[in-house]
């Protein structure tokens, strides 16, 4: 399990899988110089519910890996990834299209 870090005021864990395809998408969207929303489910241990934060340039991020192997990122799930973050709603963490083998 992960941890993303927003402005070292709130920690969300993920799985680091997730994490991992989170984290190539923020990253190409911060590389231009763009802002966006970030919303995800909360756990029921926190109450449940959804949150979201505005991401931009100037907020300090962090990724948190427990792992320590690096995981293979599915082309197809950065690309569904990257949609959602392009939309008026932002980035939220979409289902894992199945990996196509080239």
């Amino acid at each position: 399990m992960g941890k993303f870090t927003y402005d070292s005021s709130l920690a969300v864990d993920f799985d680091d899988r997730v994490l991992a395809h989170i984290q190539v998408v923020i990253g190409a969207k911060l590389r231009r110089g763009e802002s966006f929303y970030f919303s995800w489910r909360d756990d029921p241990l926190v109450g449940g519910g959804r949150s979201t934060v505005w991401v931009h340039p100037g907020i300090s991020l962090s990724f948190k890996f427990f792992g320590s192997k690096t995981p293979v990122l599915n082309r197809d799930w950065v690309d569904a990834l990257s949609l959602s973050a392009n939309s008026a709603t932002g980035l939220q963490v979409v289902i894992e299209p199945l990996q196509r083998v080239l």
